[in-house]
């Protein structure tokens, strides 16, 4: 098993757009900062694209026209490949040998400028390929020109590629790089075969976690049908073109993002990005029942930010905003790896802490009240304000207690911390 490509580097964020017309260029980099909000790097000759190369250390990528003054479509591809950079073409008129030519030469792919719909297609291409430098992807393939080959064009679309010679050697890689997001395994291989590593990936990882692609030269017809009944996404015959690699690719690629993008919805506040209500409780039962069997105590807290009210009707709701989103940064920065915290709703807040006694959870929760008692709001007119919590706690010393218990009890302390002058915490211990 091998890295192509050495360790993953920090990842640059610029965009080199290569163009003789300057409406277009400026067209095409408005779309680019103001669609995906990257920057980007405009020239207009060859000349001034080499200069923007060595400039600017921090592209990642480069889209170029195939007409400037001074060099032609062969030059252009030549010394902007040469880069090492992703290259991406855009071309007025549509030319097939040409097409073919500098497709043929490693560029990610080739756009005509009259197609419908084109600019957002490059930003797409542009969005997808910035996306993938955070995506391992695992060539799995007993040919070693073969892993190659598949490599080096994740390589130019901006993956990090990891390699495996066998089937048990692409399980052992998954196992130990949970960044790998996508695998692409041919069939053909002694010992475990493509569709036997597939099913046994499935059984490991589902659909939102990771993405399976069989690849087979093999003419039998039900391959097919048995990679994508035993888990994969899709497949692709030998011989491919780089085109429709990169279709197949960039689609399943996508169908990750859109799935966690789903899940995202389902689960996390929209306002905040905390998880939300049906997400605490659906993870809390599940938590609340290990510390039970492991004898462990914890610790479940109600909050709210006071005077909430006043801050909407004196600063509006943008203000609100601002401050709910502050109080629920310092909420998750204060959190412990394996505590469990959501937006209620509102200004209100919980958060389940495993392993506290009354007196850890005393000063747990007044470490919190603390915190975010000392945030500095910035609102966009310029003001500076404060906000402070009231928090309710409910210390269960052996998790006995069901949870809708330690939330009464906890909202019952809440209540009780408001009545006492607010921005305090108040606490009780359940029931032993």
């Amino acid at each position: 098993m091998q890295l192509a490509g050495g360790e993953p580097v920090l990842r640059p964020q610029r965009v080199l757009v290569v163009e003789n017309s300057r409406s277009y260029g400026g067209m095409l980099a408005e779309a680019i900062e103001g669609g995906l909000h990257l920057p980007v790097a405009l020239a207009r000759t060859l000349a001034e694209a080499e200069a923007a190369l060595a400039a600017h250390p921090d592209l990642f990528l480069v889209l170029s026209g195939l007409v400037l003054p001074d060099a032609g479509p062969d030059a252009i591809v030549e010394r902007l490949a040469a880069s090492g950079l992703p290259l991406v073409l855009v071309s007025g008129t549509y030319d097939e040998g040409l097409r073919e030519r500098m497709l043929g030469r490693g560029v990610v792919d080739y756009v005509i400028k009259s197609t419908p719909g084109h600019l957002d297609y490059l930003r797409w291409i542009v969005q997808r390929l910035d996306r993938n430098r955070r995506i391992a992807a695992l060539v799995v393939d007993d040919s070693p020109s073969a892993r190659l080959m598949v490599a080096e064009l994740l390589s130019s679309y901006g993956f990090r590629v990891l390699l495996a010679g066998s089937g048990e050697q692409a399980l052992a890689a998954i196992e130990q790089d949970p960044g790998i997001r996508l695998v692409i395994t041919d069939h053909e291989m002694p010992g475990m075969s493509g569709v036997e590593l597939t099913a046994r990936l499935r059984g490991a990882l589902s659909r939102d976690r990771l993405a399976i692609i069989g690849v087979s030269g093999a003419s039998k017809g039900d391959l097919v049908a048995r990679f994508l009944k035993n888990g994969a996404n899709d497949f692709l015959h030998k011989p491919f073109s780089r085109e429709e690699f990169f279709c197949r690719v960039s689609q399943n690629v996508d169908n990750l993002d859109l799935i966690g993008t789903l899940q995202d919805l389902a689960t996390k506040d929209f306002l905040t990005g905390l998880p939300n209500r049906r997400h605490f409780f659906e993870m809390a039962g599940k938590r609340l029942e290990a510390l039970r069997n492991e004898g462990r105590g914890l610790a479940v807290a109600t909050l709210d930010i006071d005077h909430f009210k006043k801050i909407n009707d004196t600063f509006g709701h943008d203000g609100g905003d601002i401050a709910l989103k502050a109080v629920a940064r310092a909420l998750a920065e204060h959190a412990r790896p394996g505590d469990l915290y959501a937006r209620f709703g509102g200004e209100e807040f919980v958060l389940l802490a495993p392993g506290l006694d009354a007196e850890t959870a005393w000063s747990y929760f007044e470490g919190l009240r603390a915190r975010i008692e000392g945030v500095a709001i910035d609102l966009p007119d310029g003001q500076r304000i404060g906000a402070t919590t009231s928090i309710g706690v409910c210390v269960s010393p052996a998790a006995g207690e069901e949870l809708h218990a330690l939330l009464g009890e906890s909202d019952r302390m809440l209540y009780m911390a408001k009545a006492g002058g607010r921005n305090r915490v108040e606490m009780a211990a359940a029931e032993a």
